[in-house]
């Protein structure tokens, strides 16, 4: 798909356009129309040529954070290509572009930046943020992913260097979604940062001050959300790793005004539902009958809790009883109602209970069905805490979900050994397949990628006005549902990676069908919703400019 911007487009303007640039694939016709002769080499490739040459490129470099920069280049050059060579190669490609070497990347971003992309909104911009949105080239934006940088995946308060998440998420609505490219924006609100290292940093490009709280943070982030509705009406608005408190705020602020959603709330709890309702085929154990354990009561957990009792609900629990079922361990023990300390969205989940100082402690006590880890603290699934799930469940659920990998609460082989072989194991940052007593076992990854590119491209085929959680368990449903017996058989509870544009295609299928089926959507429903949706998808090939 095209912006349509390229009448006006000639000679070296136009090999420096990277929407438009398709490098040595250009034509003799464009080359004498456009005036390119002489400003390329002169033999003409197909695309497929040109994978040819850039693929031993990217396999050839040293590390991940070396690839990394390499595709970003790509990018910067050719978006056409770089997306066709992604498509082709998501489940290598991925863990490069995302979890876990974004993390990595993030960390340096100041030493392996090259060129700008996105916008940066500031604190000094506080009055005339609709003048800097005004000056993002692209009208038709319809997906943007925003962060402050304060906890940018478990690594913490990154500043202006979290820009690196925007980035890797938008590319994946593209290459998981087919989500047009020119339709996304990623934004970073710099507010300083409490990172003084980082401050001080020569590399560091961000505003070199300590974070802006209170009442003239919250009035920037009103006025941005407002400013962003009047430059791109109907546009999605992703709130990403933003900090616990600003992140639940943010959502119930402006969920029922503007179409939004925290996918670290939403989305987590989307994909780890999916994860449970795969999982119940293999234990017996439907999920309303089951116990589950969160160690981390932060976004992430309190997320899934909220989405796992509204699907207890629709299986015909009342919500009570589906909130005794949800426990939560966070850096002071086990939420419990005799504890005095509990931040508000904790308080719903604070049951009748002894109190219960470790993780052991209230895994040998509630003696849950799964446990879920999103701490964002490592190694803290012990072989005592696996030992003790184990004992308690022939197939206990270990879901390890923080990331990057180095923050993961026990690694695959762990999860393994720990549980003789029974564990049914996902993570959020990837693992290879394990070989335990001669069998082999192959984690599932529990990556929100499954879920939130499928998601936004429903909302965008609908127009939806609002994002809802029943979108959110519809689409764990669906990730669900795809789940095969063969992944089962190999222990996994989510599909292949190498499944995903079908999955997300399915998944925004589902999505729109809600937006039309509750009044959401802001277009006129079509007769083929599933054809709407492949018809939206981007697919990166290059078109005549002649």
């Amino acid at each position: 798909m095209q912006t349509g911007h390229h009448a006006s487009k000639r000679g070296s303007d136009l090999l420096n356009d990277p929407v438009l640039n398709k490098g040595t694939a250009f034509t003799e016709a464009e080359r004498d129309a456009l005036g390119l002769r002489g400003l390329l080499p002169p033999r003409i490739m197909t695309q497929d040529e040109q994978m040819l040459r850039i693929l031993p490129a990217v396999r050839g470099k040293p590390t991940p954070l070396d690839q990394y920069i390499y595709l970003v280049g790509l990018h910067d050059r050719n978006v056409t290509l770089f997306y066709r060579l992604v498509m082709d190669h998501l489940e290598e490609l991925m863990p490069v572009l995302y979890t876990p070497t974004v993390g990595q990347a993030c960390q340096e971003f100041g030493r392996i930046f090259r060129r700008s992309r996105g916008l940066y909104v500031t604190a000094d911009d506080a009055g005339r943020v609709r003048d800097v949105l005004a000056n993002w080239p692209h009208d038709d934006v319809r997906m943007i992913v925003v962060t402050d940088g304060e906890r940018i995946l478990g690594l913490g308060d990154l500043g202006a260097n979290g820009m690196g998440i925007p980035i890797g998420k938008l590319t994946l609505y593209t290459a998981c979604a087919g989500v047009p490219p020119h339709q996304c924006l990623p934004i970073t609100i710099d507010v300083g940062t409490d990172n003084t290292e980082l401050r001080e940093s020569h590399a560091y490009m961000g505003l070199r001050r300590p974070r802006l709280r209170g009442a003239a943070y919250d009035a920037l982030l009103t006025e941005f959300v407002e400013a962003v509705q009047e430059r791109f009406p109907g546009v999605c608005l992703q709130f990403e790793d933003f900090g616990n408190h600003n992140a639940f705020v943010l959502l119930e602020q402006w969920r029922d005004k503007v179409c939004c959603f925290n996918d670290d709330i939403q989305g987590t709890a989307s994909v780890t539902l999916g994860g449970l309702l795969a999982a119940a085929r293999l234990t017996g154990v439907p999920l309303h009958e089951m116990r589950l354990l969160f160690l981390g009561a932060g976004e992430a957990g309190i997320g899934i809790g909220d989405l796992v009792v509204q699907a207890m609900r629709e299986a015909g629990i009342d919500e009570a009883d589906a909130r005794q079922r949800c426990w939560f361990v966070d850096s002071k023990g086990l939420v419990e109602s005799s504890r005095t300390d509990l931040a508000s969205h904790k308080q719903r989940y604070a049951h009748a209970h002894a109190p219960a100082e470790s993780l052991l402690d209230a895994v040998q006590s509630i003696k849950p069905h799964a446990l879920i880890g999103v701490s964002g603290t490592p190694q803290t699934f012990t072989p005592a805490v696996l030992q003790a799930m184990a004992a308690q469940h022939e197939r206990p659920i270990i879901m390890a979900l923080s990331n990057p990998t180095s923050k993961a609460e026990c690694t695959a082989q762990q999860a393994y050994e720990g549980t003789d072989g029974r564990a049914i194991f996902a993570s959020g940052s990837p693992f290879a397949p394990v070989t335990h007593k001669g069998r082999v076992h192959v984690p599932g990854q529990g990556n929100n990628a499954y879920i939130f590119p499928g998601v936004g491209l429903g909302v965008l085929v609908a127009q939806a006005s609002r994002v809802t959680d029943e979108m959110f368990a519809a689409a764990a449903r669906t990730l669900s549902g795809m789940v095969t017996a063969d992944d089962l058989a190999m222990g996994r509870i989510y599909p292949s990676l190498s499944r995903i544009r079908e999955v997300s295609r399915a998944i925004a299928i589902e999505v729109a069908r809600i937006a039309f089926e509750r009044g959401l959507a802001q277009v006129e429903r079509p007769s083929d919703v599933a054809a709407a949706v492949a018809e939206t998808m981007y697919e990166p090939v290059y078109h005549s400019l002649v």
